[in-house]
């Protein structure tokens, strides 16, 4: 069983786990920690502190993980990259799991409970894990996924382009391309047509 001296201590983003082994331990797995929202950040660092202070060698954590995606929102009518967090309210910690390791994360100020039933931690389902971790690479050269202000049903006056001064109704959002489908009244006729979101403003 690896031991304190076997660990070394390196602090990296925080998408990319802050605490690593240099050997992973083969009864490492990964569990789900649920924090009060909005303390994510504040719970990690704490674990991370208590983990390079760690004298047992009975405690063993890999990995402390506040996953995080970056995503573009409008804001002012300006694009703005923001990033927030997938999992609001929780952490994930790569450990090996024991009576120890559990009473030692369980200590940290902020954690409410391990994610399972009843009081035995349980660990995440490997595809839970893959798909977990392969949405934190995605960060690592984040795809630039458009928050856009409307939603179906919205009544929206347009600004621009050769269908401004127009008013009609939201049939549908793209997110992925940035356009809105429009409703409007064309020659006395209902026509839809496609407008990027910048164009529009609600009424």
């Amino acid at each position: 069983m690896p031991t304190k001296d076997d660990i070394e201590v390196t602090t990296g983003e925080q998408n990319k786990g802050v605490q690593v082994t240099e050997e992973r331990h083969p009864d490492a797995h990964w569990y789900a920690l649920q924090v009060y929202s909005g303390h994510e950040n504040k719970v990690r660092n704490l674990l991370d502190k208590r983990i390079a202070e760690n004298i047992n060698s009975n405690v063993i954590v890999h990995q402390v993980l506040v996953p995080t995606q970056e995503v573009m929102e409008i804001k002012q009518g300006k694009k703005t990259r923001v990033t927030k967090n997938l999992y609001p309210g929780y952490i994930l910690v790569e450990a090996v799991m024991n009576d120890e390791t559990q009473y030692f994360i369980n200590s940290i100020s902020g954690i409410i409970k391990f994610l399972g039933a009843g009081t035995t931690p349980q660990p995440l389902r490997d595809r839970e894990v893959n798909k977990i971790l392969g949405r934190i690479d995605e960060v690592k050269e984040p795809v630039e996924d458009v928050v856009i202000p409307f939603v179906v049903g919205d009544s929206v006056d347009v600004t621009e382009g050769p269908f401004s001064d127009f008013s009609g109704t939201v049939e549908e959002v793209y997110h992925d391309k940035g356009k809105v489908k429009v409703t409007v009244s064309l020659f006395g006729r209902p026509t839809s047509v496609e407008l990027d979101y910048l164009q529009l403003k609600k009424t």
